[in-house]
């Protein structure tokens, strides 16, 4: 059952993705901060079990708690579009089941479309480390890992020397409860890692090695935070519109896979999903082979 900690540590996550991802301004962060600080004092005193699966009966409570607290209505409002904001995000990071709190106020579910690059932009992407960048090698590893294997920042972050097998070209990735899944490295993949295990991670870690592959110039492992600040400061160099992140790079893995004809099971396998529902709105994003495939099989399919 998750910790307080891990409830601390979820909310972190989202008010860094609300201020890197979204967009949002740092008072609206702030704001959504401090009502999500409300319901995790309240969960953290027994009012919920589990803060992935939350029940209707105990987020009716946590409400009941706001009026004994006399909150009006529109504080009242604006904890639950906290609420909401927050379990979609542990949606979007495949974590917990959000329909409890939709049932407060019985809205559609609330779907994302996963922003992708095209293959364009992600070589685009990828070629923006340069040889003059301090941690050229270490920052393009990093980037064509993340596209190689589909990882999450945080799976990224926490990738050992001993989870790379550079010769039989696969990773050991682990995921939600520590579940390991293998993910083949690719070339361009496997070159970059090697020139930067071989010429850069040494120097780095010193005679201090943790055995993480990402490191700082310190030696000490990367955070899920630096992961998304290098993501965006490449995409910007490289002229990428809109919001670009660690994620982006996991949705543009797995609809690339599934546009060149892999197999939806393949790319779950892959991704790490439990669920082939989670994978399946991958297809959703990818027209273009259909459109293709149609116009090429279809017998009026090109007039």
């Amino acid at each position: 059952m998750p910790s307080r900690a891990e409830l601390a540590e979820d909310i972190r996550a989202f008010k860094h993705y609300l201020q890197a991802e979204r967009g949002m301004a740092a008072n609206t962060v702030l704001a959504y901060g401090r009502d999500l600080e409300h319901f995790s004092l309240w969960a953290n005193d027994g009012g919920l079990k589990n803060h992935l699966n939350p029940k209707l009966t105990e987020l009716g409570n946590f409400v009941g708690k706001m009026r004994e607290d006399g909150l009006g209505p529109s504080s009242a409002a604006r904890h639950l579009v906290a609420l909401k904001m927050f379990y979609r995000f542990l949606r979007l990071e495949e974590r917990g089941d959000p329909a409890a709190v939709e049932l407060l106020s019985s809205p559609a579910l609330w779907e994302r479309v996963p922003s992708v690059l095209s293959p364009e932009a992600v070589e685009k992407l990828l070629a923006g480390p340069l040889a003059s960048d301090r941690f050229f090698l270490r920052d393009r590893a990093l980037l064509e890992t993340l596209y190689a294997t589909g990882a999450r920042a945080s799976e990224l972050v926490g990738l050992t020397t001993a989870d790379l097998s550079l010769d039989a070209r696969y990773c050991k990735c682990f995921g939600k409860g520590s579940k390991q899944r293998i993910v083949p490295l690719g070339t361009a993949a496997i070159s970059s890692l090697t020139k930067y295990m071989a010429d850069q991670r040494g120097q780095l870690v010193g005679d201090r090695d943790s055995g993480f592959v990402f490191v700082s110039r310190g030696g000490k492992k990367l955070t899920r935070e630096m992961i998304w600040v290098l993501v965006r400061k490449y995409a910007q160099r490289a002229g990428l519109r809109g919001k670009v992140s660690p994620h982006t790079l996991r949705h543009s893995f797995a609809t690339h896979l599934l546009a060149g004809g892999a197999d939806l099971r393949a790319v779950q396998e892959m991704l790490g999903h439990a669920s082939i529902r989670t994978t399946q709105v991958y297809t959703h994003v990818d027209h273009t082979r259909l459109k293709a495939v149609h116009a090429k099989f279809h017998p009026r399919g090109k007039k």
